[in-house]
Parts: structure tokens; sequence; C-alpha cells
């Protein structure tokens, strides 16, 4: 028999990391009408574009179990993913909405809801093999959006590159030995946005240096 593969993502009752693993129970115990889990890859038909972030949101993600579904910074990746011809159908920010992804796939660098939205370094190393595995299991893979530095550092790390050979910036397109292109933007997260760090044209501009890397003329729709 073939070698089985490694897996894509982490079991419901991962006991990997013991800190996310007391807030995960936590959370369960205030509302267990939520997903309080790992959180899986969204994952479209043959994917070329993999957006990376750092971890579920408390409220988000990891109340409803897709990446970037239910807050604000689903609600902008999406609309651009939409704009760009990377998905199709209405996004409501309810996995039951019926979205689907077209060409791209997104997932986080930790799957499960840390407290204070900050996963520490051994709990990123602890999530790297499920990012190493869906990179295996997607050869046709192109391009990665990093949404922010820890996103970046954390795929560098995983493909064996050194962090000092592409330093992040918002917009900069690292070259990788695999073969990959790595864009870098801010993350798209309310605060980002409110403070002027990040704008909706900022995002865009990213947008539209992937879909011209990937060849993709006239992806803007708006």
């Amino acid at each position: 028999m073939p070698p089985s593969r490694p897996p894509l993502d982490p079991t419901r009752d991962c006991p990997t990391c013991p800190r996310l693993v007391a807030f995960r129970e936590e959370w369960r115990g205030k509302e267990p009408g939520w997903f309080n889990a790992p959180v899986p890859s969204f994952r479209g038909e043959a994917p070329r574009l993999l957006v990376v972030g750092l971890a579920p949101g408390l409220r988000g993600a990891n109340r409803t179990g897709r990446p970037f579904t239910g807050d604000y910074a689903g609600d902008l990746l999406y609309e651009t993913l939409a704009d760009y011809g990377f998905s199709r159908g209405t996004f409501r920010a309810d996995p039951q909405d019926g979205l689907e992804l077209v060409g791209a796939m997104i997932t986080n660098a930790v799957r499960c809801v840390p407290p204070e939205n900050k996963p520490t370094p051994s709990e990123i190393h602890a999530c790297r093999p499920y990012l190493t595995a869906t990179l295996a299991a997607h050869p046709g893979l192109g391009d990665v959006l990093a949404l922010g530095r820890v996103a970046h550092e954390t795929f560098l790390r995983t493909v064996g590159e050194k962090l000092g050979d592409h330093p992040f910036a918002h917009g900069a397109v690292h070259r990788l030995k695999n073969g990959l292109r790595l864009h870098d933007s801010y993350h798209c997260s309310r605060y980002n946005t409110n403070t002027g760090r990040l704008t909706r044209e900022m995002f865009r501009a990213v947008f539209d240096g992937i879909a011209e890397a990937m060849g993709r003329t006239g992806a803007r729709t708006r």
C-alpha cells in the first residue's frame, strides 16, 4: 500500500498545544453553539492562489468554522477575492452562504484561536506541518498572499527560506526557490483599516500585482 498522506488540517480535538486547548475548552463552555475547534482551510477547486492569515478570530472563524468568516477582516478579504474572480456566490459572513472559491484557498498559520489573538512561537511551529502538507497536496499553487508579518515569516520558514533574504513589506513580491511567488500585505484587520495603515485601495493594489503575476487580465471588476 502507498504511504498515507499527512493530514491537511488538525483534528477537532487536537491536543498539541495545551494553552490553545484550554482556551478552546473555555469557549466551548461559554458558547457551545460556536465551532470552537481548529479551523480547516477553505479550498476551491485546483487552487493557484493561497491566502495565509495568522489565526482564527475569536468571534470570527472560531465562531463560524470558516477562515475569515464572521469578522471585519473577512468582509474586506472576500469582497476583494470576488472582485478579482477568485470566488463565486455572495459572501454573507456565514459558512452556509454557498460561497465558493475559484482557483484559490485560504488558511491560517495557526489553526486554533489564541488568547488575545497572539499565538506563541511554539504554537506557530506546531501548526507548520499542516501548511507543509497543504503545499504538497496542491502542486498547482503558484502565488501566495501573506497577510501580515507573522504569516509571511511562517511561510518562509515552512518552505526553508531565510527571513533575511525576503524582508516583509506591504506590496512586496518575493520569488522563492521552489518557484512560488510570495506577495505581502498588511493584515486586513479592522485595526489596520481604521488607523489607515491599510486602505481598501492599498489592498486592491496587492491583488492587482497578484492578477498580473498570474496572467489574469481584466480581473478587477470594480
